[in-house]
């Protein structure tokens, strides 16, 4: 297959034996004569195929007896709903409060706010959204259900460094940053994302419950919207993203044989670091607008001096297969996402070019 360097911030790169072995599947799943997609969720072919989706998230992941695993439609953007109606309802179930650090962070509680009380424990708004707060920054008050964070925002380029420890529970929305460290499962009430960064392509939501949660759902939501019409019918209660999910478990295996999350937290850091050196050594010719201690791993932000410059990057990079490097259209500049599955040699060819690049135009 003739490969581009695809830096796009989702859908991901997908690892190449994946795609082939999509590829080569797909018309005729196990002499069944058909393909999975086309084929029932109810037959045993495809139980087989979900459920080992489902264990290999509990392997690789670690994830405890006590926290049941979802796989959900809608994205992560559907659980910035159902997060906070099934964790403080309605009614007087407590409040929520989130931890403001960029555009996904002012989605969750844009919509959270539609439901239950919420409050805005850390913004980093009149900062630019440039950094992660520390614990101490944190506000929070009585009567709080849990605390949301986004361990990594996408757009802005900037990573929660070190999980909060703290008494209050939290929610964790890790779509970006999934599978690129351990998740300190004591701390968190839900874990979700989109599976369309790390673990597959588009069209599921990975959502870690712990059980507890379950048998406190507040009544009167509509049956899809409740964690456990899910957890009781192990994500078979309606049809399921049938293709994301038999993706998904190949990515996972692949994950597996390439060190699993250890060995995808030591990539990120490895490759992201090359970047950042790339930019750090350039003079001032590349500039991260990052605070360096909140310095995201899986999608490395910077900007030249103008946008003229930019531009001609952009157009110069695309003709060396360097794609989809043009930054958020809300914030300009240049993003790379280097996310699990991207191969060195994407990152190799993006910071020779930076080099190259930098010598005949600084």
């Amino acid at each position: 297959m003739n490969r581009v360097h695809n830096f796009c911030a989702g859908p991901c790169t997908l690892p190449e034996s994946v795609i082939q072995e999509l590829a080569d599947e797909m018309p005729d799943f196990a002499d069944t004569g058909m393909s999975l997609i086309e084929m029932s969720h109810r037959d045993p072919v495809y139980d087989q195929i979900h459920h080992e989706t489902m264990d290999l998230l509990r392997e690789i992941c670690s994830v405890p007896d006590d926290f049941s695993i979802l796989l959900l439609q809608g994205g992560a953007s559907l659980q910035f709903a159902m997060v906070p109606m099934n964790l403080i309802g309605t009614g007087d179930q407590g409040s929520a409060g989130y931890v403001v650090t960029g555009s996904w962070a002012k989605k969750a509680i844009a919509d959270a706010s539609l439901i239950g009380k919420t409050y805005t424990a850390w913004t980093g708004a009149d900062d630019g959204f440039v950094r992660m707060p520390g614990q101490d920054e944190l506000s929070l008050e009585d009567g709080t259900r849990y605390l949301h964070v986004t361990s990594n925002e996408t757009i802005g380029g900037i990573r929660l460094p070190d999980f909060y420890d703290l008494d209050v529970r939290q929610v964790g929305d890790m779509s970006s940053d999934y599978l690129t460290r351990p998740i300190p499962w004591d701390r968190f009430d839900v874990v979700y994302g989109g599976a369309q960064k790390n673990l597959g392509p588009a069209g599921l939501a990975v959502t870690f419950v712990r059980d507890s949660v379950l048998e406190q759902i507040p009544g009167g939501l509509p049956s899809y919207l409740r964690f456990d019409t899910h957890a009781k019918n192990d994500s078979l209660a309606n049809t399921p993203p049938v293709f994301s999910i038999w993706a998904t478990g190949k990515v996972l295996r692949w994950i597996k044989a390439n060190g699993g999350v250890a060995g995808m937290q030591q990539r990120a850091a490895d490759r992201s670091a090359m970047v950042y050196e790339t930019i750090d050594s350039s003079g001032g010719f590349y500039r991260s607008p990052v605070d360096t201690a909140s310095r995201s791993h899986t999608n490395v932000v910077f900007r030249l001096a103008s946008e003229d410059l930019e531009a001609k990057f952009l157009a110069e990079a695309d003709a060396l297969d360097l794609k989809n490097l043009k930054g958020h259209r809300s914030v300009g500049g240049i993003r790379a996402s280097i996310y699990n599955a991207l191969p060195t040699e994407s990152v190799e060819a993006l910071t020779g070019f930076m080099a190259t690049f930098a010598a005949g135009n600084g």
